[in-house]
Formats: structure tokens, sequence, C-alpha cells
């Protein structure tokens, strides 16, 4: 059996790159994983297919995260098909860089939509159904300990996603729940330009980019039993990029 045998996990932002990654890596510890995609119904469908074929469940469920009502839909539809909650990964995101004096109401709206207040509102759902000792692991990003031109907006939502990491830890911690941050740094997600792979490499101790799957194995870390005394952190996963 898997170490997450008979549990539940959402992980957005599935239908590829690291939240890609987070689903299959969470479907092949055990748990039964919704595949939630905004537009891409064909590549979560995939994602599905492919977590089936190696033994796993999974479901592919549309929801827009920057719709704190689609938010909220997505975990109470997990609820009525499964009956249980027991992880939520925030992971939809995309990163839109913009010059300050050129961002427009309309794109800081959207960015804070998409990774600070859909997410805040799909944890306060999560939180009334979670499973005593159940995980929520938010996706960031390292840049919020980096200085980057032209992405001030993106990075402030990212930031406040950190920010209600350390919040809702604190208030969730009664009943064994624990609220992390993972912040990637350059990774792969199979759109990368060929800039962006060698800031990477050249950022990295390592000498290489990171791959969705070393974002999983992290997230795969905080789910499980042996993270019990982690909460409130924001875990570098970058290849010690911030050092």
């Amino acid at each position: 059996m898997g170490v997450l045998e008979g549990k539940v996990a959402i992980v957005t932002g599935a239908s590829s790159g690291i939240g890609r990654a987070i689903a299959e890596r969470l479907a092949q510890d055990g748990a039964t994983v919704v595949v939630n995609y905004r537009q891409s119904e064909d590549k979560a469908r995939q994602v599905v297919v492919g977590i089936q074929a190696k033994g796993g469940n999974a479901v592919a469920v549309p929801a827009d995260i920057s719709q704190v009502a689609d938010a909220r839909r997505l975990v109470t539809d997990t609820i009525t098909q499964f009956g249980r909650l027991d992880i939520l990964v925030n992971n939809a995101g995309k990163f839109v860089p913009k010059p300050f004096l050129d961002t427009t109401e309309a794109d800081f709206d959207a960015l804070m939509n998409l990774h600070a207040k859909g997410p805040y509102f799909a944890m306060q759902e999560a939180a009334k159904v979670l499973r005593d000792h159940g995980r929520i692991v938010n996706i960031s990003s390292a840049g919020t300990k980096l200085h980057y031109d032209g992405a001030t907006a993106y990075l402030g939502s990212r930031g406040a996603l950190e920010q209600f990491t350390q919040g809702i830890a604190q208030e969730l911690a009664p009943r064994g729940i624990t609220v992390n941050t993972v912040a990637p740094g350059f990774t792969d997600t199979g759109v990368s330009t060929d800039q962006y792979r060698q800031m990477g490499i050249e950022q990295s101790p390592f000498k290489r980019i990171g791959l969705p799957g070393d974002i999983a194995d992290v997230v795969a870390f905080l789910v499980s039993e042996q993270a019990r005394w982690l909460t409130g952190q924001t875990i570098q996963a970058g290849g010690g990029i911030v050092m």
C-alpha cells in the first residue's frame, strides 16, 4: 500500500508542468487525485489516463481558481464525489512579467486573483472539510527572495500567498493540519525558453535547471506523515539559487 492510500488530494493547475508532476507523484503514493484544470481539458484527461494506466485513481475537474466561486466549488465537488478531503495543493499559477509603470489595474487584479485570492478561499473552503492531520501545500516562487525586473505584481501576489501560509498554519494547527509553501526556482515545465534555462543553470550551484519531478518530490514529503512537525514554512526548492 502507498503511504497516501485511501486519501483524497486536490491539485490545482494539474494539467501540465509542476502540477502534473505533483498529481502523478501523489497518485503513485496511493492518493486519489482530483486533477484540476481551467481550459486544458484534453491535457488534464491525459494526466488522468496516465495515472489510471499505472493503477492509480484520478479524475479531471474544471475550475478557474482565480474565481472564488470556482475555487470553493472545486472543494465541494470533491466532497460530493469522494466524501473526504485530505490534501490541497494550490499550484495553479502563471508567470506574467510586466514593468511596474505598464501594469494596469486589470493586470494586477488578474495576478492577485490567481495567486492569492482564489487560493485563500480554496483553503478556507478546504479547512471546513479537511480531515484532522490533513495537509495544505501552496506553490509560490523563489523569485520572492530574489530581484527580478518587471515582475512587481507577480511577485507581490506570490508573496501574499506565503504570508497566508503562516497565518493559516497557526489557525489550523490545533487540528493537526499543516500548511506549508514550496517555492520553486527555475523549473523546466516544457515551455521554457533557452534564455530561461541558461539563467537557471548559471544561478544554481548544481548547474542544472530544475525539473517538475524535483518539486513534486518535495510536495510528496510535505503531505506525508514524516512532515507532521513542519508547518508555516516556505521551503526553497530552487537548487540553491537563493543562497
